[in-house]
Parts: C-alpha cells; sequence; structure tokens
C-alpha cells in the first residue's frame, strides 16, 4: 500500500502507522495505537532482562580478611546490578574434614550481603566443594539451617581396643 493511503487510512481510524521493519524491503509498518505499542514493548524488554546474569564467586576457607572484604564487596556489585551471585566455597585436600569452617564463612557472607541480596539456595554440598545462589533483593539474616549439614556417620574403621588380637601372640624361634 502506498504511504499516503496507509497514513490516511490510519488517521481515520484514530490509530497511528509504526514502522516496524525498517531494514526489510519494502519497509513494514502497522496500524496499531503507538501509546500501547510503546507500553508491549517496554514490557518485552523487561521480561528479556529480568533474569540477569549469574556470576560465580569462588573462595577457599584459609582466605584472609582483606582477600575476604574484596570478593564481599564484589559480590554486593553484582546484587546491585540485579545479577545472581553463586559462592562456591573450595576445599583442598584434607580440608573438606573441616566443613564447619565452609559453613560459618558461607554465614558470614549471608549476613554481609543481607541488605542487598538474599539466599536462594542455602548451601550444598557438591563434591569437594560448598555452593549457595545469592539474588538481588532484601533478605533477612537468617542462620543457615541446622539441618543442612547433618555430619556424616562414622562406618566402618577402627571399634574398641579390647577386640580380640586376630594376630596371634607368636614367641621369637
Amino acid at each position: 500500500m502506498p504511504l499516503a493511503e496507509a497514513i490516511k487510512v490510519a488517521r481515520s481510524r484514530n490509530l497511528d502507522l509504526v514502522e516496524v521493519a525498517p531494514q526489510a524491503n519494502p519497509v513494514v509498518c502497522k496500524i496499531v495505537d503507538f501509546g500501547k505499542y510503546l507500553y508491549r514493548q517496554e514490557k518485552r524488554e523487561k521480561k528479556r532482562t529480568k533474569g540477569g546474569k549469574l556470576k560465580e564467586i569462588r573462595l577457599t576457607t584459609q582466605i584472609e580478611k582483606h582477600d575476604l572484604e574484596t570478593k564481599l564487596r564484589h559480590i554486593r556489585e553484582f546484587l546491585q546490578d540485579e545479577n545472581k551471585v553463586r559462592v562456591t566455597v573450595i576445599f583442598r585436600g584434607r580440608e573438606i574434614q573441616h566443613m564447619n569452617r565452609g559453613r560459618d564463612l558461607l554465614q558470614r557472607i549471608i549476613e554481609s550481603v543481607a541488605d542487598v541480596g538474599k539466599v536462594e539456595q542455602w548451601p550444598k554440598e557438591r563434591g569437594k566443594s560448598l555452593q549457595m545462589l545469592l539474588v538481588p533483593g532484601k533478605g533477612t539474616v537468617t542462620t543457615i539451617p541446622k539441618e543442612i549439614f547433618q555430619e556424616p556417620l562414622m562406618t566402618g574403621g577402627y571399634s574398641d581396643a579390647e577386640e580380640e588380637d586376630t594376630q596371634g601372640d607368636r614367641q621369637a624361634p
């Protein structure tokens, strides 16, 4: 349809002629209410950017005070930019036996970012690491639920020292 005719039709219906695809040949236009069109475009854009990106912060239980402060500053920046943050505490070697140190570290992180972020996924053991997920929003300072970290029962291994001697007593020949 010629441009002049399209404008005439749009005005007769009290609507607007909106260019939808300017790069197409011929150019694609729609006869719509321009206010509603803008509202729908904004809504569509919000839907796309709502989730934010997932950022990851990795640290160990041996982290020094200043390094932890730097990591906390980064976590705060990510949360303020509407991104989700996965915090991972990595255990090396025999550190895995001291899971409570990782738990305490994650608890300190939760408390220090409670004004800009909240816990979406409580800490979980993943192999030789602990992971939790923080999302933007005001969180209430809470402690990590105890049932998440139940100490594993000792199975097998050594029992009482009063067990029978399986080697038997031997005398030198």
